[in-house]
Formats: C-alpha cells, sequence, structure tokens
C-alpha cells in the first residue's frame, strides 16, 4: 500500500517526449510511498492502487518543486541605498569601486550574531518557499575569512535542519577582494585554508567564484578550481556578467555544474559548456536591478544545446527578489524563454545545475516526492502571472509542507 495518492489533477512531470517538453499527464494520479515518487500515469491506470490517504486536488496542475539554484540568502543589513544610487547613475563597478557593493554587506555581516543572521535568512526562505520553492542553494561569499565563512555555511545548514525545504550549500570562496588586502594572499588563504575547512567540516557541495575584472580573474578561479577538486566538491562560477573574461570555457574545462549569469557569453564558450554538460543559470533579477542593456544569448545557448536554469539570485545588492514566480516572468519577458522553457529553468534544468538531477525536479518513480500544487488553467500562466501567489500546496518528500 502506497503513503499517498494524489488524484483529479493534470501533472507536468518534466520528463520530455517529442513535442511535448513538459511531459504532461492529464487528468493524473501519483503514487507516493516513503517520499518517493512511486507512480505517475493517468488516473484509470492506478485505479486499482490503494494507499493510506487518497488526495483528492481539484483539477488543479502538478509541477515539481521549484527550485532555486543561485541565491546569497545568509547576509546582514541589506543595501537600499546602492538602489538610491543606481537610480542617480552610478554602475556597479563605481559603486564597488567607492566600498560599497559586496564589501558593504561584509561589513555589515560581520556585525550581525549568528542568530541575527538566521533570522533576517528564515524571513527570506520563507518568503521562497510560499512561491512555491522545495529547495534553495545557498552561497557564501560574505565573510572574507576562515572563520566568517563557515559561521555562514554553518546558519545555512541550521536552515535545511529546521525549515522543510532543501538547502543546497555552496562555498563562495573567491566573491570580492577585501579592501587592503594583498591579492596573492587571500588567493592563497581560499585555496590552502578555507576549502581544505570546509570540506573536512561537510558544509559545502561545491565551491564557486566570482571570474570578472573586478572579482577574480580566470588564473585564480582556476587555481580556487583545482583545490576544490583535490577535496571531492564540485564547482560553479559567476561569469561574462559584465565582460568576457573566458569564465564559462573555463567552467567547461573543470565540468563544472553551472556558469552563471553570461550576459556576455560567446559562442565559443557557449560551445564549451554543451560539451561538458554546465547548465546556464540565468539571473534575471540582477539584469533587471542593475538596469543592463546586453542580455545573455539565448539563442545561441538553445543552438549549442546547452540547458538553461533560472534563479532569483536573492542578494541584498543586486537582485533584492524574493518571488521565483517573477523570475520565471522576467526571464520570459526579458530574456525571450518561452513559457516551457521558464518551467524547465527552476525544475529539471535548476536541479541538474544543484547536481541532484537524479534526486529532484521531475516527477517520474525513484524521485523525490517535492511538488508543487497550482491553482491555474495551463503552466504557461506560471510564467505569465507578475507575482502570482505561490502554489495550493507544497509538498516536500511527500509531505505537505
Amino acid at each position: 500500500m502506497w503513503d499517498r495518492l494524489l488524484v483529479d489533477c493534470h501533472v507536468c512531470t518534466m520528463v520530455a517526449r517529442p513535442g511535448d517538453p513538459l511531459g504532461i499527464v492529464r487528468n493524473a494520479a501519483i503514487g507516493i510511498s516513503d517520499g518517493r515518487v512511486v507512480r505517475v500515469g493517468r488516473r484509470t491506470e492506478l485505479a486499482g492502487y490503494r494507499a493510506a490517504e487518497v488526495v483528492p486536488l481539484g483539477g488543479a496542475w502538478v509541477t515539481p518543486g521549484l527550485i532555486d539554484c543561485h541565491t546569497h540568502l545568509v547576509f546582514g543589513g541589506n543595501r537600499a541605498a546602492e538602489h538610491a544610487m543606481r537610480r542617480a547613475g552610478a554602475t556597479y563597478e563605481e559603486i564597488a569601486r567607492a566600498g560599497g557593493g559586496i564589501a558593504s554587506t561584509v561589513r555589515a555581516t560581520a556585525e550581525a550574531s549568528a542568530d541575527d543572521l538566521l533570522d533576517s535568512a528564515r524571513r527570506r526562505l520563507g518568503a521562497l518557499m510560499a512561491g512555491g520553492c522545495t529547495t534553495v542553494e545557498v552561497k557564501s561569499g560574505y565573510g572574507h575569512d576562515v572563520d566568517s565563512e563557515i559561521r555562514l555555511l554553518e546558519v545555512a545548514r541550521r536552515l535545511g535542519e529546521e525549515e522543510p525545504v532543501r538547502i543546497v550549500p555552496t562555498l563562495l570562496a573567491l566573491h570580492a577582494l577585501p579592501q587592503g588586502a594583498d591579492r596573492a594572499d587571500y588567493v592563497d588563504m581560499a585555496v590552502k585554508e578555507l576549502i581544505p575547512a570546509v570540506a573536512e567540516r561537510g558544509l559545502a557541495t561545491a565551491v564557486d567564484g566570482f571570474c570578472e575584472g573586478i572579482g577574480f580573474l580566470p588564473h585564480e578561479i582556476e587555481r580556487l578550481f583545482d583545490a576544490a577538486d583535490n577535496h571531492g566538491l564540485r564547482v560553479r562560477v559567476h561569469a561574462e556578467q559584465l565582460s568576457n573574461r573566458g569564465g564559462a570555457k573555463l567552467a567547461a574545462k573543470y565540468h563544472a555544474l553551472s556558469a552563471d549569469h553570461l550576459e556576455f557569453l560567446d559562442e565559443a564558450g557557449a560551445a564549451a559548456m554543451a560539451e561538458a554538460g554546465t547548465v546556464a543559470v540565468l539571473l534575471p533579477g540582477a539584469f533587471y536591478a542593475l538596469n543592463e542593456k546586453q542580455k545573455p544569448p539565448v539563442q545561441l545557448l538553445r543552438d549549442h544545446g546547452v540547458p538553461i536554469a533560472i534563479a532569483t539570485d536573492c542578494n541584498p545588492g543586486t537582485s533584492p527578489m524574493l518571488n521565483p514566480q517573477l523570475a520565471m516572468n522576467m526571464a520570459c519577458t526579458l530574456f525571450g524563454l518561452s513559457p516551457e522553457e521558464a518551467i524547465a529553468g527552476m525544475t529539471i534544468n535548476a536541479a541538474a545545475a544543484v547536481g541532484l538531477a537524479d534526486e529532484i525536479g521531475s516527477l517520474s518513480p525513484g524521485m523525490q516526492a517535492d511538488l508543487c500544487v497550482w491553482r491555474i488553467a495551463e503552466p504557461a500562466e506560471l510564467g505569465y502571472w507578475i507575482g502570482l501567489p505561490g502554489p495550493e500546496r507544497r509538498m516536500v518528500a511527500g509531505v505537505d509542507a
């Protein structure tokens, strides 16, 4: 006997078929047992199966739980003042070089207690969960030394222990060079001290870096990737956001899980990502908040068959976004994604971006029963409404959350 049988619904399984990228099953039922999907099919096909609980969904649509695969959720303070500066014409680089940007968040984070960081992150996480997220990737990066970065990752771990959501922790080891720091010494610290300490404690599943002129250069990111590989950690990269430094191509060389932003991606980078299976994570919130003009080359990604994911990039400065549906709408409206691409971007492709495509992101036998129940007429509504209220129900491992 199954634990639960969800009936009277339509399902986007995200198991693509020719002409059906969402793998739609209408008039469907979903069997769940031990927190995993047992079977998905038409209601008539599952009529003979029994379950401890039958849950009628009244004709609603069911999707995999949404996956926000790129966030900076744990931080102190906010950067509302920079919003005003940008409206007055200041660029991201100008704000950063004046001591604002990431550096200001590092200072505010250092001043906050661990409990304060947990409480503020919990509020932001609550908004993402209300929007349908069942998995949220959380980066560090606002620490600038070993103890501070470990503290941020420990807060992320507590979020996963205390809230009904899967937290995927990422060590953002090279985010911004502290003011006055020696560049070589700082990279050495990240490579020789920070990564080993985090790996030893099991606090992260991947290592990330900001490959950009105001961040870190490719040869420095390469050292970071070598250290991550030596400690059994996957890699990701912030790349080609403000210029083309070859970060995406470098990421592909290391079979990175993802390269994120990608406004200035070129064909060589796209081809390398396709060959390596590296996911392109597009972040329309940052594009919008920074009022950028250079869009990611979506058609180039399509032409090369690079999987496209979408994320909120929730952070205090350049993407203070807390609504996953808004990210989907922006990806469609600003970047030209189709509604089907937007849904895949926050489910199956986002799962690949966090290295969990064999566990979450689709609804098929053996997968985790993380799902959302939506009171919509058609799946396209998920990327159509601006600020759509969250799902009617959200389940993690088959349990209402």
